[in-house]
C-alpha cells in the first residue's frame, strides 16, 4: 500500500524540474512532460520510488541503524536540521568537510574534543585560563558545533545517506560510494541519478518539495523506531516473565485446599 499522496506532492510542486536545456538525459525515464522549457517530473514514478525509500529507511530505523542527512543549500537546511533531529537522526547542514567519512576517526578526534572542552566548563578548568584564552576556546567550540554539533552522538559510520542536491554534495556522495554506504537523494531533472542507490525524482530546489519528502521520509523512520521499541519492550517482558519465581501455592483441582510447596517441604525434611 502506497504511503505517498498524489495531490500531496503536486500541492507541493515536487513535480516541478529544471529548464529542459539544463536537463541530464539520464534522467529522461521520469521526465513526464515539458511545459514553458520546464521539464515536468512524472509523479507517479516519483511515488513508487518515494514508498521505496521510505520501506528501505524503515527497516533501518528499525534495526537501530543511523540515516546521515546532508543539505547545506540555504532552503533545505532548516527542515532538514528540524526533521532529522525530530527521529534522532545526524544531519549536517553547514558544510560538508571533506573526509567526514573516509576519515572518520579524524572527525571523532575533533568532536571528542568538543567534548573535552565540555568537561573543562563543568570542572571549572575553564574558568582557570586566561581571558585571551578563554575567548579562543569559546570560538573553537562555536566553530566544531557549527560544524559537527548534530553528528557529536554519531559513535560510527553511518548506515546510509539522504542527499539534497545531488550536485552540490557531491562530494558527500563520492565518499558515501567510496565505503559502500547506500544513498537516498532527491534528483532533480539536471542531475545525474547514476551514483545514487535511491532515486526520488523530485524538485529539490522548493521548500515546499523538500519538506514535503521530509516528511514522508520521516514519518516512515519514526514507525520504524516505534517498532523497534515496542520489540524491546516485548523482549524485556518475556525476560522478566522468565525469570519470575512461581507461586508458593499450588491449587490441584477446583475446590480443593491450597497446597503451600515451602511447608510440606519443610515438614519432610524435618521428619527424615
Amino acid at each position: 500500500m502506497s504511503r505517498t499522496n498524489f495531490q500531496e506532492l503536486l500541492d507541493a510542486g515536487v513535480h516541478f524540474g529544471h529548464l529542459a536545456r539544463k536537463w541530464n538525459p539520464r534522467m529522461a525515464p521520469y521526465i513526464f512532460d515539458q511545459k514553458n522549457g520546464i521539464h515536468i517530473i512524472d509523479l507517479h514514478k516519483s511515488i513508487v520510488k518515494i514508498d521505496e525509500a521510505a520501506e528501505e529507511m524503515k527497516e533501518l530505523a528499525k534495526s537501530g541503524r543511523k540515516i546521515l542527512f546532508v543539505a547545506t543549500k540555504k532552503q533545505a537546511k532548516d527542515i532538514v536540521s528540524e526533521k532529522a533531529a525530530s527521529v534522532n537522526m545526524p544531519s549536517i547542514t553547514e558544510r560538508w568537510a571533506g573526509g567526514m567519512l573516509t576519515n572518520f576517526p579524524t572527525v571523532r578526534k575533533a568532536i571528542k574534543k568538543m567534548s573535552t572542552i565540555d568537561k573543562m566548563k563543568e570542572d571549572g578548568t575553564f574558568d582557570k585560563l586566561a581571558k585571551r584564552e578563554r575567548l579562543q576556546v569559546d570560538r573553537q567550540r562555536a566553530k566544531l558545533e557549527k560544524n559537527l554539533g548534530s553528528i557529536r552522538d554519531m559513535s560510527r559510520l553511518p548506515s546510509a545517506l539522504f542527499v539534497i542536491d545531488v550536485q552540490k554534495e557531491a562530494n558527500a556522495i563520492k565518499e558515501a560510494n567510496r565505503l559502500n554506504i547506500p544513498v537516498f537523494a532527491m534528483v532533480d531533472t539536471c542531475c545525474d541519478p547514476t551514483p545514487i542507490d535511491y532515486v526520488i525524482p523530485a524538485n529539490d530546489d522548493a521548500a515546499k518539495s523538500i519538506e514535503c519528502i521530509m516528511n514522508i521520509l520521516c514519518k516512515a523512520i519514526q514507525e520504524g523506531l516505534d517498532e523497534r521499541k515496542l520489540e524491546k519492550d516485548k523482549e524485556a517482558a518475556e525476560e522478566e516473565a522468565a525469570v519470575k519465581p512461581t507461586g508458593k501455592k499450588l491449587r490441584a483441582r477446583k475446590g480443593a485446599k491450597p497446597v503451600d510447596v515451602e511447608a510440606e517441604s519443610e515438614a519432610a525434611a524435618s521428619a527424615e
